[in-house]
């Protein structure tokens, strides 16, 4: 009979040893609670506790954890009603705060991001939010980091996913791109008829030096045209030359 105790009593210790071994992953923790008090963190690597309801561990991950900000409506400070989705990254870099002070940090730090989201989108313009993205994420990330400190929650990186604007407001912007465009194109224009029109003085100041060259030029471009059979040319003929003749006769 002392063999079979001895069996019992080894069964029951291997019992107690299986119920109270636990394996905590490397990129967790666990907070160890007893009698409900708050009495550590385990660290990864094979933990014993106490079993039987005496030690209960509550794992937290301190992975970094993308989180989606569904698209929340807002209106900007110049009254534009604006659709706005964004994705925060954090991570618990305090255990204990995670578990202690916040019922549900998941659901805590996403009910914050939204309101924070609305809150500074709301109180810039809708060019600083097309345009100044960078400051928006800056400003975003720094309050929910605040917010969320006494939570164990580190905030990393907030982005603005997506912008949809309104039917009407796409338009109105698009044409406002147009016209930008076509003022643009006007003034490149204006600058090109500006130079052109300086080189051309600059050319008919050097031809003015000598009457000669204005007849070379003439025959120039009366050859360029040529160049096309079925043309009729009407060549004008230089007030210049009629002098040359002029000057012939005189000698």
């Amino acid at each position: 009979m002392d063999w079979i105790e001895s069996v019992i009593l080894f069964l029951m210790v291997l019992f107690v040893i299986m119920l109270s071994v636990r394996v905590i992953g490397q990129y967790e923790r666990a907070i160890v609670l007893r009698f409900g008090k708050f009495v550590g963190v385990l660290s990864p690597g094979l933990r014993l506790i106490i079993p039987f309801g005496i030690d209960r561990i509550i794992r937290v991950d301190i992975r970094t954890t993308a989180m989606d900000v569904s698209g929340q409506d807002i209106i900007t400070k110049d009254n534009v009603p604006l659709a706005i989705s964004a994705v925060v990254y954090f991570n618990v870099h305090d255990p204990e705060f995670a578990v202690l002070n916040v019922e549900n940090y998941r659901l805590a730090t996403s009910l914050l991001a939204q309101t924070t989201l609305r809150s500074v989108c709301g109180a810039h313009m809708l060019d600083e939010v097309l345009s100044e993205r960078e400051k928006i994420h800056e400003m975003l990330k720094q309050q929910l980091d605040r917010s969320t400190e006494t939570w164990g929650i580190q905030v990393s990186l907030v982005e603005i996913k997506s912008i949809d604007l309104p039917e009407g407001m796409k338009r109105a912007m698009a044409k406002q791109a147009e016209a930008e465009r076509e003022r643009r194109a006007k003034v490149i224009s204006a600058q090109g008829e500006l130079q052109a029109s300086e080189k051309l003085l600059e050319a008919a100041n050097v031809i003015s030096l000598n009457p000669s060259t204005l007849l070379l030029r003439t025959l120039q471009t009366i050859g360029e045209i040529s160049v096309e059979k079925n043309s009729t040319i009407i060549f004008p003929l230089p007030m210049e030359l009629l002098r040359l003749f002029d000057n012939r006769q005189t000698k």
